[in-house]
């Protein structure tokens, strides 16, 4: 019997390995070219392989969560023809969907990602709202974002039509959880006693061993790179935010933002791209060459955006952010968060970033010591908008106030550059109508 092979691919991000997250077939199914046999996690993102080869899944040689090196055997594949002579059943397909492009019935291997002209057997269940047993309408798609940001969508208030639960109710939910996560009180469990399984030497029920993998590993590194190679120092600021929450409110409320998620985070953005082109060195990098140390400093902002995902702490980018309008840059952060959560990202949108925005004020900080993405020399951080009382033209009076502060590479920059920086970014929260040039 001819058997084929199929080895983890490079995926274009020069790694060596990547963890085999979940098979999407087993032994006996009938696939065709590009059909998803399985998901892998990068120390960059969550990728679905997709099938060089039109047969029936012979072997999975790769057990879920084991983390494999590049050019590793991972599954096989023999012809159908090949299976019913061996007496292998393969798997009942959708009678309705088309035939296998490749002639002969038998094992075709194409290049890896070749999208081709090939039609896959599966045919994909229509996205249309399905209803549980508990009454929730929201369609697969949201219901895999529910599952993954551990909502439970019986407690989500639905805004969609017919009362379907959307997207940004989903991700609404979550972030309103997440400010209380710290702070609840886990229900106490029905089980008395139990046994876990632990790592050898470890005493049982006091500590647990968690591997460090994919999304953890890359950001240990990078961090333990970025802390001990770039001499950091912060600086911080409190602010009055109120015309910053007073403008969040009217553009939700402007037909233009209609179909738009606008937070301050938006302003926030708007405020460190106008006040990186005043203190250029902030947009800049530190770059060791062979003939020695040299400062880059970039005409354009790639801004980073710190999410904190399902998979750990990503970092993706919006490219050339100086050159979008309010509304557009809104839409890129809808985007970009969206996507991050969903665990989506793709390696190119975490690379080239030039300067990082973290937003420690939906965990209910006020204010932290970020550490500096490796490649940019600084990261500002934004703790949460809280009423607190503040002295206006003499008198004590509420107003929405939050803290700014920036971690930046000593050596790219000095300390009045930095103070200026930060100094800029509030005088925008303070007062958006100066980004009106």
């Amino acid at each position: 019997m001819t058997t084929e092979t199929f080895t983890l691919p490079d995926v274009g991000e020069g790694l060596t390995e990547a963890e085999l997250v979940a098979w999407k077939v087993a032994p006996g199914d009938a696939v065709a070219i590009n059909d998803v046999i399985c998901e892998i996690e990068t120390a960059k993102s969550l990728v679905e392989l997709p099938s060089p080869h039109a047969g029936v899944v012979g072997e999975l040689l790769v057990a879920e969560g084991v983390t494999v090196e590049v050019g590793s055997p991972i599954i096989t594949f023999v012809s159908e023809a090949e299976a019913a002579d061996a007496g292998i059943a393969a798997n009942p397909k959708d009678p309705a969907a088309p035939p296998a492009t490749d002639e002969g019935g038998g094992s075709v291997l194409v290049g890896y990602g070749t999208g081709g002209g090939a039609t896959s057997r599966r045919r994909k269940p229509a996205e249309r709202p399905v209803r549980s047993s508990v009454g929730v309408i929201a369609k697969p798609p949201i219901r895999k974002l529910a599952r993954d940001l551990n909502v439970e969508l019986t407690e989500v208030i639905p805004t969609g039509a017919d009362g379907e639960v959307t997207r940004d109710d989903v991700v609404k939910h979550a972030e309103q959880a997440s400010v209380f996560r710290n702070i609840e009180t886990p229900a106490r469990s029905a089980v008395r006693e139990e046994k876990l399984p632990v790592a050898p030497q470890i005493d049982e029920g006091r500590s647990e061993s968690i591997p460090v993998k994919g999304v953890r590993k890359a950001t240990s590194s990078a961090m333990v790179q970025s802390a001990y190679s770039a001499p950091h120092v912060t600086v911080w600021k409190e602010i009055d935010a109120t015309r910053t929450m007073d403008l969040v409110k009217r553009l939700k409320a402007s037909p233009d933002y209609a179909d738009i998620r606008v937070s301050p985070l938006l302003i926030m953005a708007r405020a460190v791209i106008w006040a990186a082109r005043r203190t250029p060195m902030v947009n800049a990098a530190w770059v060791d060459t062979d003939s020695g140390a040299e400062i880059v400093v970039r005409h354009y902002v790639n801004l980073g955006i710190a999410a904190a995902t399902p998979r750990g702490l990503l970092v993706p980018n919006i490219k050339d952010a100086q050159d979008l309008s309010m509304k557009d840059l809104a839409r890129s952060l809808n985007r970009l968060t969206l996507t991050a959560r969903e665990g989506k990202t793709s390696p190119a949108d975490q690379q080239g970033g030039t300067i990082t925005i973290t937003n420690i004020g939906v965990f209910g900080m006020d204010a932290g010591t970020p550490i500096i993405n490796p490649g940019e020399a600084g990261i500002v951080a934004m703790g949460t908008i809280a009423q607190k009382p503040w002295v206006v033209d003499g008198e004590v009076r509420p107003r929405w106030v939050t803290t700014v502060s920036g971690s930046f590479d000593h050596r790219v920059i000095d300390g009045d550059g930095m103070s200026r920086f930060i100094a800029d970014v509030a005088s925008i929260l303070e007062e958006p109508a100066l980004l009106v040039d």
